[in-house]
């Protein structure tokens, strides 16, 4: 995989700045290599050549990660899981983005990046233990240089860029990123990170998935330009790029992070994109948008994008399409056993650790609570 960022080193040795190609509706234009009918194209600043074996890999990060999503929002309409937050519509930004990575680089997520945790070999059904209650995150870390999902909106990019700071010092040849959504673009945190990571030049690439819904917020309401735009008040560049672009966004991301870790500082990168499900399993989008939105954003569909473009170019036949059905099921049936074989969680432990000498207010909810799971036990002898 070789990826050509010309255009972007002459743009860094100019101080960031770049020119913006306006679309005829006044839009900035989009990083796009691969357009919905799963055409390739170029363009002047991002490229990148991969090889048939590659190009497969990512349509089947993409269809399993589908297929794991898809189980794990079944299974919490089937009370199995008490949330889930859906990444449906998102894949290529998160499949691109997280292959982008290196083993030694370090990625911190929100709660929505499961394409993202299986680019990093964390295995999907550890994703599943916070969502049912029975721990706080499956899976160890440092183990894939994956920290734990953020649920504190924002946050976790400050932490990033903590971390970044930390790796600078050290000399590491390393780089660290960052997810967020476009509601999070207006928390007080994300702003910070920025500002820290602009004056400490801190090896960070700042990722937001915009997929246009803050819950029932539209991206209008979050800010009047778009969000890439945001990097230039901090000194640093950002890029938009179509976010159902898989090649796309791994050749922008790819750049973004060699970037990072020559010293040249943070990126943004905005992923455009849609989310095609609910923010999560409690909410109802239809409550706040129209059905013909989604429809037209379904005929960009990532995963369809890139089918068409192996199609097209003879690069899979249905034997390959076949065998990855099967191993799709096989996933699905894994995660349903596994998910079936966790504990019930302990109804009682969301009170302790709250403090850690106790407290009068906690002892009397978690009473108060007890005698309420007493009386279903009442009314069924």
């Amino acid at each position: 995989m070789t990826v050509d960022s010309t255009a972007a080193r002459k743009s860094r040795r100019s101080g960031g700045k770049r020119a913006v190609a306006k679309k005829a509706t006044g839009e900035p234009e989009l990083v796009q290599l691969l357009t919905p009918e799963g055409e390739r194209v170029e363009h002047p600043d991002y490229s990148i050549d991969l090889s048939p074996e590659e190009l497969r890999g990512l349509y089947r990060d993409m269809v399993l990660t589908r297929r794991f999503d898809g189980e794990a929002t079944t299974l919490q309409r089937q009370g199995e899981l008490g949330l889930w937050a859906s990444l449906l519509g998102q894949e290529a930004a998160q499949i691109g983005s997280g292959r982008a990575t290196r083993d030694d680089d370090y990625v911190f997520p929100t709660y929505r990046e499961h394409g993202v945790a299986w680019c990093r070999g964390v295995d999907p059904t550890n994703l599943l233990g916070m969502f049912r209650g029975v721990n706080h995150g499956g899976w160890d870390p440092n183990e894939n240089n994956f920290h734990l999902y953020t649920i504190v909106i924002g946050s976790q990019a400050l932490h990033a860029t903590g971390y970044a700071m930390g790796v600078a010092k050290d000399g590491a040849d390393s780089a660290v990123i960052a997810y967020f959504g476009d509601g999070a673009s207006s928390q007080g945190d994300v702003a910070e990170a920025f500002t820290f990571a602009a004056v400490y030049n801190a090896p960070v690439v700042f990722f937001c998935q915009n997929n246009q819904w803050a819950i029932s917020e539209p991206t209008e309401k979050q800010t009047r330009v778009p969000l890439y735009q945001r990097a230039q008040g901090y000194g640093f560049p950002g890029v938009r790029v179509d976010g159902n672009d898989v090649l796309a966004v791994l050749a922008v991301t790819k750049a973004a992070l060699d970037r990072a870790r020559t010293g040249e500082g943070p990126m943004l990168i905005e992923a455009f994109t849609y989310r095609m499900g609910a923010h999560t399993t409690s909410d109802d989008p239809t409550r706040y948008r129209r059905d013909e939105e989604r429809e037209l954003w379904e005929a960009k569909d990532p995963i369809l994008r890139l089918r068409a473009h192996l199609e097209r170019e003879g690069l899979a036949d249905e034997a390959f399409f076949a065998g990855l059905e099967t191993e799709s099921d096989a996933l699905a049936k894994r995660v349903r056993d596994t998910v079936r074989a966790m504990p019930d969680p302990d109804h009682m432990a969301m009170f302790e650790h709250t403090y850690a000498d106790g407290h009068a207010l906690v002892d009397e909810e978690r009473a108060q609570f007890a005698a309420y799971q007493a009386s279903f036990a009442e009314e069924t002898n």
